[in-house]
């Protein structure tokens, strides 16, 4: 019994793992980052699963749980998923199961008002065709190319 447990986690171990998150700063409006983020997902042909409107979410209820400090003034998460790099990346691991859908972030701060922040989780490993994909999708948003 011990033996499979042990295997386990040695099988865990080994997996690509969400090391840390690529950002990329702006000075355009948070709606057209949006927007462009938006259509660079379409425009690769995927098709965006949810938009969690994160920042809506915490202004809403800041008060419900007795805040008054605001966090975002805009946040937004688009998770999506290529039918392509999912398969090319389970295959050659199917516990990279684990990280799709895939996530790009959009904040703005209070802090630093004007400057719009783009994140997404970098892998490693067997997960680079993502990071190839999450990359390629903020440069034609944000015009890196």
């Amino acid at each position: 019994m011990y033996r499979y447990i042990a295997l386990a986690f040695a099988l865990v171990a080994t997996n690509a793992t969400a090391q840390e998150f690529t950002n990329h700063t702006t000075d355009e409006p948070f709606e057209d980052v949006s927007f462009a983020i938006e259509s660079a997902i379409l425009a690769k042909g995927l098709v965006i699963d949810h938009v969690s409107h994160t920042g809506d979410m915490l202004e809403r209820t800041r008060a419900d749980v007795g805040s008054d400090k605001v966090l975002f003034l805009g946040a937004d998460v688009y998770e999506f998923c290529s039918a392509t790099v999912s398969r090319q990346v389970m295959e050659a691991d199917p516990l990279n199961f684990n990280y799709c859908p895939y996530a790009i972030r959009i904040y703005e701060q209070p802090e630093t008002a004007g400057t719009v922040t783009v994140s997404h989780q970098t892998y490693t490993g067997t997960m680079e065709p993502v990071n190839e994909l999450l990359e390629s999708i903020v440069s034609d948003a944000l015009g890196l190319n």
